[in-house]
């Protein structure tokens, strides 16, 4: 189901950006029109359609094209990872960002969605301005969402023996195309550090990080930061810590 853009809303608070897309995609009617009417209630932002499954879900997003799609993981038909799966593989829909949604932050389908492509997730738990945040975020592709518990799944599901680490070749070695300083950088976004935090760590501008890890990007083939978190772990370039 789409939704009307609103010509009568500026295109930013100080009218020097474009609204932010948004697509929700949730089985429930009644949680769709909870997170339509916060996200329209933001100057930023409008909700340019609405799906009550993943098959609309991806229909929508060809058909709108939106900055960031809201995306639940457990729907009816074709689910949020399958729906996310075929978003994320679409050149055409390259610059489309999804944050999946889970009731539970400790649901084994986030790391396949990760994986799929997806910029991060966020339970649905999560007070208003943590969503509002998390879709700006995604738009801005400049952190990953619920990082502590996005590296605790990511630590869980691939230390297992039979994890995708040990199944899929050629990641360890696709790290050889990187430098010494993007590996580096590498490392501390894994950690959940942000631009500033890893230029303090180590001495260089937020301007500088940000070249490394877009390098470090364009060479591993990740769409944003959380693939990278997923390679550095799936290459063991960094380890599930035990404790």
């Amino acid at each position: 189901m789409a939704v009307p853009d609103r010509p009568d809303r500026p295109d930013s608070p100080d009218h020097s950006a474009p609204v932010i897309r948004v697509l929700l995609a949730d089985d429930q009617a009644l949680l769709r029109s909870a997170f339509r009417v916060l996200v329209n209630s933001e100057p930023d932002m409008t909700v340019v359609g609405e799906a009550a499954d993943g098959a609309e879900a991806v229909e929508l997003a060809r058909r709108h094209a939106p900055d960031v799609v809201l995306m639940d993981i457990r729907m009816p038909g074709t689910d949020g990872l399958a729906a996310t799966r075929a978003i994320c593989s679409d050149p055409a829909l390259a610059d489309v960002r999804v944050v999946m949604l889970t009731t539970f932050e400790v649901d084994e389908y986030v790391v396949q969605s990760l994986r799929a492509g997806a910029s991060g997730f966020l339970g649905k738990g999560a007070e208003p301005e943590e969503l509002l945040a998390a879709i700006r975020v995604a738009r801005a592709g400049e952190a990953l969402l619920s990082p502590a518990a996005t590296k605790g799944l990511i630590a869980r599901f691939l230390a297992q023996p039979d994890g995708p680490a040990r199944q899929e070749g050629g990641r360890p070695a696709r790290l050889d195309a990187l430098t010494g300083r993007e590996r580096e950088v590498l490392v501390h976004v894994a950690g959940g550090l942000s631009n500033d935090e890893i230029g303090e760590r180590l001495e260089v501008s937020p301007l500088t990080v940000k070249t490394h890890v877009n390098r470090a990007m364009a060479k591993l083939g990740a769409r944003d930061r959380a693939q990278l978190v997923v390679i550095a772990y799936e290459s063991g370039l960094v380890r599930p810590k035990t404790d």
